[in-house]
């Protein structure tokens, strides 16, 4: 009893409950202990993390990434706070052949599988006890934790190029050389041309390595930040611009314009057009993001009515009136047919003929229903030019069989931009090479 008492005098228990309960008996309240709970939880030991767990989950379109899972220790219970899932570098490009697209599969589950194996056991170990608030100190901890992973796998590749080397170094040493072989010209014959192919664009920059189980640093870090939101009972993304700004939260928080993905010009053996990828809408930044989102709705699906079969269309043209209470004929002749089927981003996928075809597409929708490109939507057209590239010809293929410089792509797209003034944004026009 003595032990007891020495205990809680030590930590000031009889104070700080005579503090308590002289501050709540003016006010009388229904739930006596619930007050007191609710005092004593103020002066409670910070939540610390008690377990990090990672798994392989399925994302939106059905390929494994990486769910990172937060455990804190609150007032001596475990208890779980929150979990994220985070979004993969890998994406199998379009039309890809089939070695590639497993290739790609095969270096996705190996680099989740080994994200939640450094979830589960270093990382997990290194953040135990930490206070999830503290997103500095866990954040720099990551980075240490990948730079030594990184230069791990470095020393790892250079062992194995030197055992490369050492293997092959006496196969090239005993063959023979192929200036001595019987019959081989040495030279080409004086005053002979010698055809060269001219490239006027650089190959491509190889594509920059990830290093494997990279998952696990930026999901971890995330899923923290997470955790820190919920407790301090902060929105994530108040958060965020608090570790930013510091205690002064900022005096204006806008969200940034929004664009969405309506058209997908998929580049199918049947269509012409290779250029353009995708066809974004852009709301007027008048508009609230709910306004401008309704509006991106109605002409969506205004452009899915258009795809329907004929048989389905009225024969006869019939006048309808717009939202703006002008009447507009729906009658016109039927438009090519959509494919059955939606992207990755959940929008149309169709084949085109021509770089006009998808943008009057999306006009005539936005005539039908009262609306006005350039005033009441804009478009942003993601060009994907990179992918186009003929390096035989060193041009952009932006048709099957039509070839364009650079020069002429910049002219193509004044052209455009001229004929479209509508459009606000042009996403990769060139590679960046050339820009």
């Amino acid at each position: 009893r003595q032990q007891a008492a020495e205990f809680y005098r030590g930590h000031q228990v009889p104070q700080r409950l005579e503090e308590a309960l002289n501050a709540l008996y003016p006010l009388r309240p229904a739930d006596l202990y619930g007050e007191l709970a609710n005092y004593f939880s103020k002066i409670s030991k910070a939540p610390v993390i008690c377990k990090v767990v990672g798994r392989k989950v399925l994302d939106g379109v059905g390929q494994p990434t990486l769910e990172v899972e937060i455990h804190c220790t609150v007032k001596n219970y475990e208890k779980r706070i929150c979990s994220i899932v985070m979004a993969s570098h890998s994406q199998i490009p379009e039309n890809a052949s089939a070695q590639t697209t497993e290739a790609d599969e095969k270096e996705r589950n190996d680099s989740v599988t080994t994200a939640v194996v450094w979830v589960n056991e270093s990382l997990n170990a290194m953040l135990k006890d930490l206070e999830p608030t503290d997103q500095c100190k866990v954040d720099k901890m990551l980075g240490e934790y990948f730079t030594d992973k990184a230069e791990e796998h470095k020393e790892i590749q250079k062992q194995a190029e030197a055992e490369a080397e050492a293997t092959l170094l006496p196969l090239t040493s005993d063959a023979p050389s192929t200036t001595a072989l019987p019959g081989k010209k040495k030279a080409a014959k004086a005053g002979k041309k010698v055809e060269v192919a001219e490239r006027t664009i650089p190959p491509a920059d190889p594509a920059e390595p990830v290093l494997c189980g990279s998952l696990a640093i930026g999901g971890t870090s995330l899923a923290v930040a997470k955790a820190g939101a919920t407790i301090s009972h902060t929105p994530l993304y108040l958060y965020i611009t608090l570790l930013k700004h510091g205690e002064d939260s900022p005096k204006e928080m806008t969200l940034p314009l929004p664009m969405v993905t309506v058209l997908h010009c998929e580049k199918m053996a049947s269509a012409k057009l290779k250029l353009v990828k995708e066809v974004l809408l852009v709301p007027p930044v008048q508009l609230s993001i709910k306004q401008g989102l309704e509006r991106v709705l109605d002409i969506q699906k205004e452009i899915m009515r258009l795809f329907e079969p004929p048989g389905k269309e009225q024969s006869s043209p019939q006048m309808t009136a717009s939202k703006k209470g002008r009447t507009h004929n729906t009658g016109k002749k039927a438009l090519p047919q959509a494919l059955k089927r939606t992207s990755h981003l959940g929008c149309l996928m169709t084949g085109c003929d021509s770089l006009e075809e998808p943008l009057l597409l999306i006009q005539t929708a936005c005539n039908n229903i009262g609306l006005e490109l350039g005033t009441d939507m804009y478009l942003a057209i993601n060009c994907a030019a990179h992918e186009l590239m003929d390096y035989a010809k060193g041009k952009y293929e932006i048709l099957t069989g039509t070839f364009r410089s650079p020069d002429e792509m910049v002219d193509m797209y004044v052209e455009l931009i001229n004929k479209f003034p509508s459009i606000t944004a042009l996403i990769d026009p060139l590679r960046k090479e050339v820009r």
